[in-house]
């Protein structure tokens, strides 16, 4: 294994650490664990955004705590959720009298450690509430999942979730716009190497020079099916093709999210949103804006995924409206 790391046990601390201090006026690090919250905690009239999951996946989830999005993100290990206890510390922190609501991926250990976290607030007569985002067209149930797993639709959820707090809004508000987009954004991601995870110290499963995985999930997870990898148009149509027959998107204006696995040069994937623009212009899917990088990652895993949001007006201004965190600003 060949990683810039010092100790395998405090990757993630030093992680959460350094990502503070490359933004000190807008974070900070609770002395509780790797739960990073705003410097400047919001006001008391508007809901608090908190979210987390497994480290591995930077810049989400710390990445994208900041004015317009989350208040709070709460890293685990490697691929691995947070404790209640540590979400709960997050909720505690940043918690408002107008509520808290926390945007969870869909894998079983983040759902079951969140509700704990949550049931743990409301013992504390703190106002919490949490949605759970299952964008993933690959698969309906994988290893850590029943249902639909979460992956970089997420960031999109942040994003529009973020901007209806901040408008004031009241936590079910705040909540059936968070359910808004995630009933209209699909995911689906391939790998053409798999990444190394510092405490396995091994690489997570095996790919020949010649073979991708189609469909595979942010920790690695088995996707839809192996094969010989191809030209990347032709990979990309592939995933489109799963995606627009899951919802509707013809005659509608959509962000597209050409999003790298951690390990993809950005050449790649220009190259991929070449394809990608034209394709759903013959689709007829209208691209009202597109993001192109590394927005949810598997630690140096090479790959991508694609993502399309379908937007109204409702979710096209909440889009637009100013965010100011280290990995997005509008």
């Amino acid at each position: 294994m060949k990683k810039l790391i010092n100790n395998v046990a405090d990757v993630e601390e030093q992680m959460i650490r350094g990502l503070v201090k490359s933004a000190p006026k807008k974070l900070r690090k609770l002395d509780c664990g790797n739960v990073v919250v705003r410097a400047e905690k919001k006001a008391d009239n508007k809901v608090a955004l908190v979210s987390g999951g497994g480290s591995g996946h930077e810049p989400a989830h710390g990445g994208y705590v900041g004015e317009g999005m989350l208040d709070c993100a709460v890293a685990g290990a490697v691929f691995t959720s947070p404790t209640p206890d540590q979400i709960f510390e997050g909720i505690k922190a940043v918690a408002t009298k107008q509520g808290t609501l926390c945007i969870v991926k869909n894998y079983t250990g983040d759902v079951m450690n969140f509700e704990m976290a949550i049931d743990m607030a409301g013992d504390e007569d703190i106002k919490a509430d949490y949605v759970v985002v299952n964008d993933d067209v690959a698969v309906k149930d994988s290893l850590y999942t029943t249902g639909r797993r979460g992956v970089a639709g997420t960031i999109l959820v942040h994003k529009i979730a973020g901007a209806k707090a901040e408008e004031g809004a009241t936590l079910p508000e705040v909540k059936a716009v968070a359910e808004k987009v995630i009933a209209n954004v699909r995911t689906m991601g391939m790998a053409i190497t798999p990444c190394t995870v510092p405490a396995a110290g091994k690489p997570g499963f095996e790919l020949a020079d010649d073979e991708m995985e189609i469909g595979i999930g942010i920790h690695g997870e088995p996707g839809t099916h192996r094969e010989k990898i191809g030209p990347a148009n032709d990979i990309a149509k592939h995933l489109l093709d799963k995606i627009l027959a899951d919802i509707d998107y013809k005659d509608k204006e959509v962000v597209l999210m050409v999003n790298g696995m951690g390990g993809t040069p950005l050449m790649e994937l220009y190259v991929i949103n070449d394809f990608v623009q034209d394709y759903l212009a013959e689709k007829g899917v209208k691209i009202y804006d597109t993001m192109v990088g590394n927005y949810m990652t598997s630690i140096e895993m090479c790959g991508f995924s694609l993502t399309l949001l379908r937007l109204d007006d409702e979710l096209k201004k909440l889009y637009d409206a100013k965010a100011d965190t280290p990995a997005l600003r509008r």
